[in-house]
């Protein structure tokens, strides 16, 4: 548990330190967006009107809390979206971490901007930790826009640098941080990506219903789906967080995993509509400055009828999970950003009650209702340990499909 007086300690040095991470030459919130900058306004913020084909983002990479499912708080790192902010409104030490890291939803034949400024670890002032946006399994990154240290670079505290994508390809992806990999997954820099295909906003029939919105671009309807959601498997290790909170060497090599959720929750948190609170200590102060850190749910809702569509991913470092939808029929019609395709056309999408899926993996699953009651469905992890907050029973990585 976070006392208020270590706590306000690391905070004061926390400030101090700020400071100085930001003195560097060059170092300053400097946000790009379009061709020539033009969508950037005069205070440094995104426009909501952007040119024709440009997609822009600005995220911060620092740390904050959470609350697991049984009312535990962890320190994590994290990105937070300051789309909407001005430079001058971007602080360093915020506190603004959130987990899962904000969805980035983005259509094929795009460019894409996405600025990263490095807020710095308002906990962990000893810490001077660059942060960088990798784009898994994007399959025509150079490698300075990759996140990888080894063929990239870091964006160090107090700065910030600009990624460029050009979206050829459509797909369910994921984003993470891949500056000391291990370290900075584990405490929380991971969240959902995809990429909608050219085909949207077409109509084509498929098995008795016409769709406008699509997995592919099947030519034929075959991914046509009504309603979507994106969901990513993960967990964490509380021991490892509360470590790092405690400035103590890291179990790098004993890291297990105590915490599994979905979308950054734990049931029943997973189904809660709403943003949850702000972590609170135990004197019931907020933890990081009153910022909401936990707003994406998994909550899946439709109508009957409808097809649903789930974007599956994992980026855990430590386990592959299996889930399944009981009661549901599941169809696979995609794979690691590609539609289940044969060379000669022929669909290799198949029906199966699970999938399983390892760090770095994704899925897409269909879910067609029509023939299913309505009522409320459970997706859930079939490794049976995970199925709890911790020491509490019957949460983890689970959560609701309501057909209505």
């Amino acid at each position: 548990m976070v006392t208020k007086t270590f706590r306000k300690a690391l905070l004061s040095v926390a400030t101090v330190s700020a400071m100085y991470a930001a003195v560097p030459a060059g170092a300053a919130v400097f946000v790009q967006c379009g061709p020539g900058n033009n969508g950037v306004d005069a205070d440094g913020k995104i426009k909501a009107t952007l040119p024709a084909g440009v997609q822009c983002m600005h995220l911060t990479a620092g740390d904050g809390f959470i609350t697991m499912a049984d009312g535990r708080p962890l320190y994590t790192f994290g990105f937070a979206d300051a789309t909407a902010m001005t430079a001058a409104d971007i602080a360093l030490d915020s506190m603004a971490a959130n987990f899962a890291a904000p969805t980035i939803e983005l259509q094929q034949g795009r460019d894409f901007y996405l600025t990263l400024t490095n807020v710095s670890m308002a906990m962990r002032p000893d810490l001077f930790d660059p942060h960088t946006v990798h784009f898994h399994g994007f399959p025509q990154q150079p490698p300075v826009f990759d996140g990888m240290p080894e063929g990239s670079f870091g964006v160090n505290m107090g700065s910030s640098v600009t990624y460029f994508y050009r979206l050829n390809d459509p797909g369910t992806y994921m984003y993470h941080c891949h500056q000391e990999a291990t370290e900075h997954m584990q405490m929380g820099m991971l969240g959902n990506l995809y990429v909608k295909p050219s085909q949207d906003g077409t109509s084509k029939a498929y098995d008795g219903k016409t769709y406008t919105q699509f997995v592919y671009n099947d030519g034929d309807g075959s991914t046509g789906y009504d309603v979507a959601k994106p969901l990513q498997l993960g967990s964490m290790d509380h021991v490892f967080h509360e470590l790092h909170l405690g400035v103590q060497p890291l179990p790098f090599k004993e890291m297990k995993d105590t915490y599994p959720m979905i979308n950054g929750r734990g049931y029943p948190d997973t189904v809660n509509p709403s943003p949850l609170p702000t972590p609170q200590d135990e004197f019931g102060d907020s933890l990081n400055n009153n910022h909401i850190s936990q707003p994406i749910n998994a909550l899946v809702t439709a109508t009957q009828g409808q097809r649903i569509l789930l974007r599956l991913s994992n980026l855990n470092v430590t386990n592959y999970y299996t889930v399944t939808a009981l009661g549901l029929p599941m169809k696979v019609v995609g794979a690691g950003a590609r539609q289940l395709k044969g060379a000669t056309g022929t669909s290799l999408a198949y029906d199966t009650s699970s999938v399983t899926l390892g760090g770095g993996e994704s899925v897409e699953v269909l879910i067609d209702t029509r023939n299913v009651p309505t009522g409320t469905y459970f997706l859930y992890t079939t490794n049976l340990n995970y199925l709890s907050n911790f020491g509490q029973d019957y949460g983890g990585m689970m959560t609701e499909i309501v057909v209505q």
